[in-house]
């Protein structure tokens, strides 16, 4: 089977005209790629498009604040990867004197860059064969070629690696790592995909073994740890009261809301216990209302949210006003917050 004509000749006729694939600019093929991680590229573009415009160079990047950076980024979490690259940046332009590098040895040493960035951009920008494997292509190679090992396994990433290393060549490397990964996205996608007329039905190991739905077998995940939040939402006169969290857990640095985490979610008498004990609160801090509770859902933490509205008569005079804040309710959102924090705002009866 000739599989690197035939898919390459697939996506020149059906690939989607994007951005970053009108380049082999390095810094724009990393960042489309980093914003693409673990986000729907419906999603993605239009925060490549506003990343791009207010970071144009990896020198503009490396400039800017790691604020500046989490507030463009804000939305599509997983935080991480916006603060690993404001690190490369930085690293880039002390390193490289400001080239972002293209080559897949170098770029897998930088922060953030694993095997599969590494082997995209290089195969794109420098003609590297290094062939890529993400979820679309695990799935297209497990249907096709028959892989039954599970999702995020070893054993499928090396097999899948090798199967594609062997039709990956010299000539457009990059040009057929995105296709595999186009024909996963838009052709042999996890449902419902178009298996009657897919280019590959005769040689398909799952179609002629009606292992279509089967493949690629689920990952097994590992149990989520739960977590129970309760956040005090403190009315003040001159509007509502902002702590940043630190760099050692979840949302490292985004803004929220004064928390206590307890084995459970606590009732509103042990919320108002909390304010007497607490003494980083504004003084008269009086409870006013059980407000909302959430459950939100991370890669590996099941997190129970419980928010309480309190208000203060006082003026609140901050004495740590790097790490804590009072802002309008109408500004919060221009703040890097949480999902959590960002749901909880627009469902309020703060909006009333």
């Amino acid at each position: 089977m000739d599989f690197n004509q035939r898919i390459t000749e697939w996506y020149r006729i059906n690939k989607r005209d994007l951005p970053w694939r009108k380049t082999r600019n390095p810094y724009f093929i990393w960042v489309s790629e980093i914003i693409l991680q673990q986000t729907r590229i419906g999603q993605g573009l239009d925060y490549y498009l506003r990343f791009v415009d207010t970071f144009p160079d990896v020198s503009a990047l490396a400039k800017a604040s790691e604020q500046q950076v989490l507030e463009v980024w804000k939305g599509l979490g997983y935080y991480s990867r916006a603060r690993n690259m404001h690190f490369t940046a930085q690293q880039v332009i002390e390193d490289f004197e400001g080239v972002f590098p293209s080559t897949f040895d170098t770029l897998i040493s930088l922060k953030g860059i694993g095997q599969y960035t590494a082997a995209a951009i290089a195969s794109i920008c420098s003609g590297e064969p290094e062939p890529v494997v993400d979820g679309n292509v695990v799935r297209v190679f497990s249907r096709i070629f028959g892989f039954e090992s599970p999702v995020g396994s070893t054993k499928i990433f090396k097999d899948v690696r090798e199967k594609s290393k062997s039709f990956i060549t010299d000539s457009d490397p990059g040009t057929y790592n995105q296709a595999v990964m186009e024909f996963g996205a838009l052709f042999c996608k996890p449902k419902n995909p178009q298996c009657e007329t897919c280019i590959f039905k005769d040689e398909c190991y799952a179609f002629k073994n009606n292992r279509v739905e089967k493949l690629p077998l689920p990952k097994t995940d590992k149990p989520k740890r739960d977590r129970w939040l309760n956040y005090l939402v403190v009315v003040t006169p001159q509007g509502l009261l902002m702590k940043q969290r630190g760099i050692k857990d979840i949302w490292a640095n985004l803004w929220e809301f004064p928390l206590l985490e307890s084995d459970r979610l606590i009732t509103v008498d042990e919320a108002i216990q909390w304010i007497d004990d607490e003494r980083s609160l504004p003084d008269g801090t009086e409870i006013v209302k059980f407000e909302k509770d959430f459950q939100h859902i991370l890669t590996h933490q099941r997190i129970f949210a419980r928010f309480f509205i309190a208000w203060t008569k006082q003026e609140v005079v901050l004495q740590d006003s790097v790490h804590r804040r009072v802002i309008h309710k109408d500004f919060i959102q221009e703040l890097p917050v949480s999902r959590l924090i960002d749901k909880f705002i627009d469902e309020s009866s703060l909006n009333d």
